[in-house]
């Protein structure tokens, strides 16, 4: 249990008949009239729905402890990933609903943030960007601009992203992995 006024970014509750709440933002308020309270902006760990709540100031709220390792994902078996925790070498293997929009991003020997509570895999997180190969795109042609100068390009996890026209097969490349956006060429 925590108080109202220990609220922090990032700190998982436990509201509504036991769901997972994260606090994303949090603002204590005082007004000139009446009681000091607080408003916050929580997310659903489980299904990412974003909403607005207002809890008075000093109220107890239950708090949960999600545990967040970062482990590497290992292979695929069946619909599952695979995941290993570095520091006990235990493997983890996580359903392909946990592991969400991150599955277009990862490939073996990416490190990924993996949060459990009591046992249970919440969700997988991966870094703001990642480097991945271009496995196949087609030759972009100069002067071709009706697209806006970009074209569709695959990547190494079968991902198909928009990439400039400079982009060829083979290179190496930065993906946002919250958007699947185009960051940038990757230097040798």
């Amino acid at each position: 249990m925590a108080s109202t006024n220990d609220l922090k970014n990032g700190m998982v509750l436990k509201l509504d008949g036991g769901q997972l709440w994260s606090v994303v933002e949090f603002q204590h308020v005082k007004p000139g009239k009446g009681p000091a309270f607080v408003r916050t902006k929580l997310k659903n760990v489980l299904s990412g729905k974003v909403v607005d709540k207002t809890f008075n100031a000093g109220v107890k709220v239950e708090t949960a402890t999600v545990d967040r390792r970062d482990m590497q994902f290992s292979y695929m078996d069946g619909e599952y990933f695979v995941f290993m925790d570095m520091q006990t070498y235990d493997q983890l293997m996580v359903d392909r609903k946990q592991v969400g929009d991150a599955a277009n991003f990862l490939i073996e020997g990416f490190t990924a943030s993996v949060a459990q509570h009591e046992g249970e895999v919440l969700y997988v997180e991966l870094p703001a960007a990642v480097e991945l190969t271009v496995q196949h795109t087609e030759p972009g042609v100069q002067g071709d601009r009706s697209t806006g100068g970009s074209k569709p390009a695959t990547l190494e996890t079968g991902y198909e992203i928009q990439v400039p026209l400079f982009i060829t097969t083979g290179e190496k490349i930065k993906v946002d992995t919250r958007s699947g956006d185009y960051l940038g060429r990757v230097n040798s």
